[in-house]
């Protein structure tokens, strides 16, 4: 049997994966459908995506990377891609991750920080369905934080998961 074959995750593979389970996590709330798709993409393209990867947005390897990159250097705060790229690692790791990692970083004053660009991407977008995008991410960005730190520990507690290897 082909390990690399039954292992190997594809694009469309992870953002299906995202989606039913982000689905599932938001059943009772019914959020729009381009909604779902739009988290279930930032989900899919940062499960696929290397930290050392060179692809845009490359996968944040923590909140101190993206201080560094988005808020210290304030040279492309005028590019709306490079501000909704900030606000989705910002959603990744305060929401995905945000348990993991709020010992660590004030998670919350991320959070505000991640709306803001989504808010950012909004105002400087020249596309109006993408602008429409980015503002409801900044409006609905608690909400959707919640949500993806929902799919994290229920993905955590799956039993759909790798066994974890035995200790010799």
């Amino acid at each position: 049997m082909d390990a690399h074959r039954l292992l190997a995750v594809t694009n469309s593979h992870a953002l299906r994966f995202f989606f039913e389970h982000l689905r599932d996590v938001t059943e009772d709330d019914r959020p729009a459908e381009r909604e779902l798709l739009y988290n279930a993409s930032v989900l899919a393209h940062f499960a696929v995506t290397s930290s050392a990867s060179f692809d845009f947005p490359g996968a944040p390897a923590s909140l101190t990377q993206v201080f560094d990159v988005f808020v210290m250097d304030r040279s492309q705060q005028s590019d709306p891609e490079i501000l909704e790229a900030a606000g989705s690692q910002c959603l990744l790791l305060t929401g995905f991750f945000g348990a993991q990692l709020r010992g660590r970083h004030n998670v919350d004053w991320f959070a505000m920080l991640g709306a803001d660009f989504y808010g950012g991407a909004a105002r400087r977008s020249t596309d109006g369905a993408r602008a429409h995008m980015m503002r409801t991410m900044a409006r609905r960005f608690p909400f959707w934080r919640r949500r993806l730190a929902r799919l994290a520990r229920e993905l955590h507690e799956s039993r759909m998961l790798l066994p974890r290897p035995a200790a010799h």
